[in-house]
C-alpha cells in the first residue's frame, strides 16, 4: 500500500520548517522547507508564511502545525516568543482560512514530545519523561506513561532574574558567545528546578541543538537519565503531521 503523507510544519520564534511526513512511521519523506519567521510575527503574516509553504508544495491535505504558544482549543494563550496580538487568536481558524483547508494546531513543544515517545528517545518509557526543546526559548513537554500534559512552558519559570529561556535558551549561548561548558553550567541550574518540581526519569533534550549533544551534555548533571532527540530538529514536524493525520482517520 503507498505511503499517504502528511504535510507537518514546525513554526519557531526565527524559522518556520516544513516537510512532508509518512505519519505511521514517524518518517520525513522530503528535505524540510524553510523560511524565516516574519517579523513583526504578527497573526496574518505569519499565516501569508504558511499559505505560501503550501501553495509551494502543492499541498492538498490536512496540514498539522506545532506553535510557540499555549493553545487551548486553537486558540493562542501566551506570546513568549511570538508577537502579542496572537493572545485571542483562533490559530486553527486563521491558518485554515489562510490554506483554504483543514489543519490542527498544537503547542510546538509538545507536537515534538509526541513525535520523541511514539518513534524516538521516549518510545517504550512508561515512567516521568520530559522533553526540552532548546532553540529561541525553552520547550516543555511532559508524559506520564506516554500521555501528554499539554502546554507545560517550563521555559517561562524564573531564573536569575528573568525567564529560565531568557537565561538558558540556546539562542542565549549564541548571542553571549558562551562556551559549552558555561551553558552547560546554566542548563544545571534550570534542570536542578525542574527535577526537584518533577522528579522526571529521563529528560530528552531537542532543538536544533541536540545534533551537537557531545559538546555539551559531558557538563551536565541531573539524577534524570539524559538522552538526545532520536529525531533531533525534525520532530516538530513529525509531531505536527501525525496529529494532522488522525482528521483523516
Amino acid at each position: 500500500m503507498p505511503v499517504l503523507p502528511v504535510l507537518g510544519i514546525d513554526i519557531g520564534g526565527s524559522g518556520i520548517r516544513a516537510a512532508l511526513v509518512d505519519a505511521d512511521e514517524g518518517a520525513v519523506l522530503t528535505a524540510p522547507l524553510e523560511v524565516a519567521t516574519p517579523y513583526p510575527a504578527s497573526p496574518q503574516a505569519v499565516a501569508d508564511e504558511v499559505a505560501k509553504i503550501v501553495s509551494t508544495l502543492e499541498w492538498q491535505g490536512p496540514v498539522g502545525i506545532g506553535f510557540p504558544a499555549v493553545i487551548r482549543a486553537g486558540v493562542v494563550a501566551t506570546a513568549a516568543n511570538i508577537d502579542t496580538s496572537w493572545i485571542g487568536v483562533d490559530a486553527t481558524e486563521l491558518f485554515g482560512r489562510a490554506i483554504a483547508g483543514t489543519c490542527v494546531v498544537l503547542n510546538d513543544a509538545d507536537a515534538a514530545g509526541l513525535a520523541e515517545m511514539r518513534f524516538g528517545a521516549g518510545a517504550g518509557h512508561d515512567e516521568t519523561v520530559l522533553v526540552l526543546t532548546l532553540g529561541t526559548g525553552i520547550g516543555s513537554a511532559l508524559f506520564y506513561r506516554q500521555q501528554l500534559f499539554p502546554n507545560l512552558e517550563l521555559g517561562s519559570l524564573p531564573l536569575r532574574g528573568g525567564s529560565a529561556e531568557e537565561y538558558a535558551a540556546a539562542s542565549v549561548r549564541t548571542q553571549e558567545n558562551l562556551s559549552w561548558q558555561e551553558w552547560g553550567g546554566r542548563l544545571n541550574q534550570f534542570f536542578g528546578q525542574i527535577e526537584r518540581l518533577l522528579s522526571p526519569d529521563l529528560i530528552i533534550i531537542g532543538g536544533g541543538v541536540s545534533q551537537r549533544s557531545d559538546q555539551f551534555f559531558p557538563y551536565l548533571r541531573t539524577r534524570a537519565q539524559l538522552a538526545p532527540a532520536r529525531l533531533l530538529n525534525q520532530a516538530g514536524i513529525v509531531g505536527a503531521a501525525c496529529q494532522a493525520g488522525k482528521l483523516d482517520l
